[in-house]
Formats: C-alpha cells, structure tokens, sequence
C-alpha cells in the first residue's frame, strides 16, 4: 500500500499551541519533511520525537517533492513541517501537495496554528470575508507585480491579511496608503509569544508611529476591506459619465450578447431593460 502525506501544524511561537494528534503522527511516520532541520530539531527534542528528519524548502521543493513522492509510493508515511505555522500557507508545501495529488498519494491536514486566521480573529475587523494576500512582492524583485497587486486590492470589499517582515513593514505600509486610501488596520506582531501586540490602527497614524519608533518582529497586516457602498457609487458615477451606447458596447465588447449587455447597463444604472431600450431606440 501507499504512503500518505500528514499536513502538521506546528506552533508559531508558543509550543503550547500544538495537538495532541500532531505530536502522535510525529512519532508515528516514518519520515519528517522540515521546510529547515536545524530549526524543527528544537521542536522535536523538545517533545522527545525520534523520527528521522529530511529538509523540504523552497530552493528543493520541486526536486525534492519528487523524491518524497516516490518514497510515499513505496509505502512511507511522511510528515510536512514548515517552521511555524501550516504547512501549504505561504510556503513549499503546497507544491508537495499538488504532486501528491496528481500521483493519487492520499493527503490529509491537522488542524493547528495559522498566524493569517490568529491575526484575523485579533483585529477587531470583519471576519466574514477576508482575502489572504501573504507577502506581496519586493519592490527590488518585482516592482511591475507590486503595482499591479495593489492596484488590484484598492476595490477589494473583503478584509485584506498581509504578511510582512519588519524591515520592509514602513514601506509597505506607505504603499498601501497611497493605494488604498486610509484605512483601518490592525498590526498584529510576535503572535502567541511573550510580547504580543495587535496596533489596531489607521495608515496614517501607523506610519506617524514608526517615524519615531523602530518595527520589530514579525508582522500581519490586517486591513479594513472597502466599503460596498463607497465602491457602487463610485462605479455609478462612472457609468453615468458614459452614454447608453458607450456602456452597452463596455459589456458587448466583454462577450455578452445584447440581452445579457442591456441587463447589466440597467442594473448598473439604477434603471428598468424597458427604459435602457426606449433610450437606444
């Protein structure tokens, strides 16, 4: 029979945090895969796991998955770490996963720590929708992206969760005011450790706050999504700028047929299909 693939949650700072179901199957595998070895070896000695440990980061994950693959094929049963957190949140994992998969390699989660949801929770923000963004992009590494990922979040009506380390937190955070707008945020750092903190704040009165104090630690982001309203009349004075023609050749242009295309001119508009077809006459 086939191995199986065990996605395990690992504390993101306080080791209390972890499951008693975690630590069963880390004794039980045959095999860990730790995003850095060096670094989950503290973990284990810690809970005294013995299993055998291999290294699983982002600079192997493509070969190395392969190997785990071929190895979950033969009937070993493995173990993701990363080094805090879930494993396939904004790490190698996922790619791990995606070759289990296709390879038909059974892959199953254990629920734990996630600094995304814990920051989230925290906020004092909306929790019904959210969008997880991770890290955006390096100026240095990909500016053209960077742009285009903020241009894409200034509509976003869900709460926005970012993920940032403190030397870049004051640059990402001037980016995200002149994309967005104000807004309330809230800053959540050293999550579940000693000296947590959630700076429920704004953009402005963030960036006023780092002129004079130094960030440190790990950062979430957690960002107040933009108001519905604000956003469908904004969107209402645009089309109102447009003629009916204009706006019926927006949607034509985008594959709607004519009936479809009057529907959505009369919903953008306010207006009746029978008043959209009386002005096109």
């Amino acid at each position: 029979m086939a191995g199986k693939l065990y996605l395990c949650a690992t504390p993101i700072g306080n080791l209390e945090d972890i499951t008693f179901r975690v630590l069963r199957t880390l004794k039980e595998v045959d095999l860990i895969a730790a995003e850095d070895t060096r670094h989950s070896i503290k973990l284990l000695n810690h809970f005294e796991i013995n299993t055998p440990m291999t290294s699983y980061h982002e600079y192997n994950k493509v070969d190395k998955a392969r190997y785990l693959v071929e190895k979950m094929e033969e009937g070993t049963n493995i173990a993701l770490i990363t080094d805090a957190g879930t494993p396939g949140i904004s790490d190698p994992g996922e790619e791990l996963v995606r070759q289990c998969v296709e390879a038909g390699i059974e892959v199953t989660s254990l629920p734990g720590p996630a600094a995304c949801i814990t920051a989230l929770t925290m906020s004092g923000l909306s929790t019904r929708r959210f969008a997880f963004e991770a890290f955006l992009p390096t100026e240095k590494g990909d500016k053209k992206e960077r742009l285009r990922i903020l241009e894409e979040l200034k509509d976003e009506t869900r709460t926005i969760i970012i993920y940032e380390a403190p030397h870049h937190l004051v640059s990402t955070l001037r980016d995200l005011n002149e994309a967005l707008g104000n807004r309330r945020i809230s800053i959540c750092r050293e999550l579940t450790k000693r000296y947590e903190t959630a700076f429920r704040t704004t953009f402005e009165e963030a960036l006023a706050f780092y002129d004079t104090e130094e960030p440190k630690g790990e950062c979430v982001i957690v960002i107040e999504g933009r108001s519905p309203e604000e956003l469908r009349e904004e969107q209402r004075k645009v089309w109102e700028e447009m003629t009916i023609e204009e706006h019926m050749e927006y949607y034509l242009s985008q594959g709607q047929d004519k009936k479809e295309a009057m529907k959505s001119v009369a919903k953008d508009r306010g207006i009746s299909k029978r008043d959209v077809y009386q002005q096109l006459l």
